[in-house]
C-alpha cells in the first residue's frame, strides 16, 4: 500500500506501509515435529486462540494455503 507521509508543514512525501510478517516455529503434536511458517500479526492472534492445527485447517478449508 502506498501512502504519504505528512510534516507539520503539510508538506507530502511518497511512502510505503509495508506487510507485518513474521517467521514463528510452531510444533505440531500431532505429527510430532516443528515446522517454520510466516504469519501475519493477525494470523498469530488466530493461532494464539484457535491453536496451531485448527488455525492451518481453517486456512486450508478457505484456499489461503496450499501445502505443509
Amino acid at each position: 500500500m502506498v501512502g504519504n507521509n505528512v510534516s507539520h508543514s503539510k508538506r507530502r512525501v511518497k511512502r510505503k506501509f509495508n506487510v507485518n510478517l513474521f517467521k514463528k516455529k510452531f510444533y505440531l503434536p500431532n505429527e510430532n515435529r516443528w515446522i517454520v511458517l510466516t504469519v501475519s500479526a493477525h494470523g498469530l492472534r488466530t493461532i494464539n486462540k484457535k491453536g496451531v492445527v485448527a488455525a492451518i485447517q481453517d486456512a486450508k478449508a478457505k484456499g489461503i494455503i496450499e501445502k505443509i
